[in-house]
């Protein structure tokens, strides 16, 4: 991994710190390895950075330890600067619908409080 930050990383009001809090050290370890990779790789493999189809513009950070798989939601906002969003621990095959949902209003709600200062 190179050390040249090419991306910044954004909390967006605590969503993504209060998941992260929750999360058992072996987890936290890999998400921060991820987002590492995430900040400093030029082409981030898409087992840890996919692009949600049929989103505006969602990504989702993945992070898989022993049998747990988890999700952080993310978007980018002026080219390299990405905002990580909500996280949950993904139980079923599919994305849940409502977590989805729950990135897209989130993301607007970023641009709403940004166009208003």
């Amino acid at each position: 991994m190179g050390d040249k930050f090419l991306r910044d990383i954004f909390y967006y009001n605590n969503y993504y710190l209060d998941f992260f809090e929750k999360l058992k050290p072996e987890v936290q370890k890999k998400f921060n390895w991820t987002l590492q990779l995430i900040a400093t790789l030029d082409r981030v493999p898409e087992k840890y950075f996919k692009h949600i189809t049929g989103s505006t513009g969602i990504y989702e950070i993945r992070v898989e330890v022993g049998s747990g798989i988890y999700r952080v939601f993310s978007f980018f906002d002026k080219g390299q600067l990405i905002i990580l969003l909500n996280g949950f621990q993904k139980k079923t095959q599919k994305t849940p619908k409502n977590e989805i949902e729950l990135a897209e209003k989130l993301k607007k709600q970023y641009f709403d409080e940004k166009g208003k200062k």
